[in-house]
């Protein structure tokens, strides 16, 4: 244990002397180890593979459930986002050093505010390899250094990475510790890492309730967290039927192992008759169980019974739960009570509803006639995200650049002194 403490100290002496060097760095500098980063993952793309293979062989013998092996494999369409991930990461405006709302004071001095880096981020993930190269490339363009600790699950696949991230920061001129990812697959470094308040500035968690309870609880540096996506689609009685149809398959079938798929769909009572049964063949189709309210089962009778549990729940798996509402107050209520603050959306052709709805809603994000899985920092135009954050301090929804630098105060003045 004495050794595990000391490696991930000198992790953070070692980051906190890169974050210093990262803030100087030029706009210019970390784009050239951004894409450097995307060319050296692509020409290692079979040693990356082969390694995520040993990962994935391991994972089948734990016992890892299909939506865990789904979010741990690394395919070639996987790598090939990861690397454009990168590039438009770089392509993205520097935040770093913008200055804004500079005015003048009766004083004769100038106000103003700059971006700058957090400074030290430590990072703790599970399963998702990619995550690994959309958080450094993300810290890195945000001018931070970051301390990486991806699931013991993915250890292989994430050193492989790594060195691909060590190569391009190498070329670029920028220090290799700089990003650092932890190289033991022991659960205890999780523990230690989260006391380097000495050196670390932010905690990021990114996997499962428990890891995120965990994290919360027990660290002595700020968490921008993001707990479980239970992800809501509610189909009002004014509803385009085309649209709402395509809409809530979207949502829960087009990937199943992921924080924005939905896990409740919820029905006004005047169409439900209507718009579930051409659904649920659909989701059968596509191997979904459902599991409804009352109301729900009356029109589909193979549809098994929702317990108060399904309501809270985040499967991450082909599940859906169904309810039956009466109308647009009982879909947010609803939501307000069972809702994880992540991703809920409303169908309809109603102004006035669409209105309500994206002001009573208080989610992450809130969407009209358009799936949950558009909640993502790619979709958004912010090049990558670190996670999705539930919190409503200091960054809510995706977290991509500007949730990785804070603000300063900047003071202008020509011998000013006051009086």
């Amino acid at each position: 244990m004495q050794d595990l403490r000391r490696y991930v100290e000198t992790l953070g002496h070692q980051a906190r002397l890169a974050a210093r060097e990262m803030g100087r760095a030029t706009t210019a500098a970390k784009n050239r180890a951004l894409i450097a980063i995307a060319a050296a993952i692509e020409s290692e793309r079979e040693q990356i593979k082969r390694e995520n293979a040993k990962d994935l062989a391991l994972g089948r013998e734990q016992g890892l459930s299909p939506a865990l092996l789904d979010r741990l494999e690394l395919t070639d369409p996987r790598i090939d986002a990861m690397a454009e991930g990168l590039r438009q990461i770089a392509a993205l405006p520097d935040p770093v050093g913008q200055v804004s709302d500079l005015n003048y004071r009766p004083s004769g001095i100038q106000v103003g505010r700059m971006r700058v880096p957090l400074g030290v981020i430590g990072i703790i993930y599970e399963s998702r390899p990619n995550v690994t190269v959309d958080a450094a490339g993300l810290c890195l363009k945000a001018g931070n250094a970051c301390i990486l600790r991806g699931g013991s699950e993915a250890l292989c696949s994430n050193q492989a990475l790594a060195a691909c991230i060590r190569q391009g920061l190498a070329q670029a001129g920028l220090p290799e510790t700089a990003v650092q990812v932890v190289a033991t697959a022991d659960r205890a470094a999780v523990a230690e890492l989260i006391k380097l308040d000495r050196y670390l500035d932010v905690i990021i968690p990114r996997g499962g309730k428990g890891l995120i309870e965990r994290i919360v609880a027990e660290s002595k540096i700020p968490v921008i967290k993001h707990l479980d996506g239970n992800c809501h689609v509610y189909i009002d009685d004014r509803a385009d039927l085309t649209k709402a149809i395509a809409i809530a398959f979207n949502a829960k079938a087009q990937r199943f192992g992921v924080c924005n798929a939905m896990e409740t769909l919820l029905v006004a009572e005047g169409i439900a008759a209507q718009v579930l049964p051409p659904l649920a063949a659909k989701y059968r189709e596509a191997g979904v169980e459902l599991r409804g309210c009352a109301k729900t089962r009356a029109i589909l009778p193979d549809c098994l019974e929702a317990t108060e549990a399904d309501w809270y729940t985040e499967y991450l798996a082909p599940i859906l739960a169904i309810r039956v509402v009466s109308g647009l107050d009982e879909a947010i209520e609803h939501i307000q009570r069972y809702g994880s603050g992540h991703t809920d959306a409303i169908v309809t052709e109603d102004f006035t509803r669409a209105r309500r709805f994206l002001r009573e809603v208080d989610s992450s994000s809130v969407m009209v006639n358009a799936s949950t899985r558009f909640a993502d920092g790619f979709e958004y135009g912010l090049g990558a995200e670190i996670g999705i954050s539930t919190d409503k301090l200091h960054a809510r929804g995706p977290v991509g650049l500007e949730g990785l630098t804070t603000q300063k105060f900047i003071v202008l003045g020509d011998g000013h002194v006051r009086t």
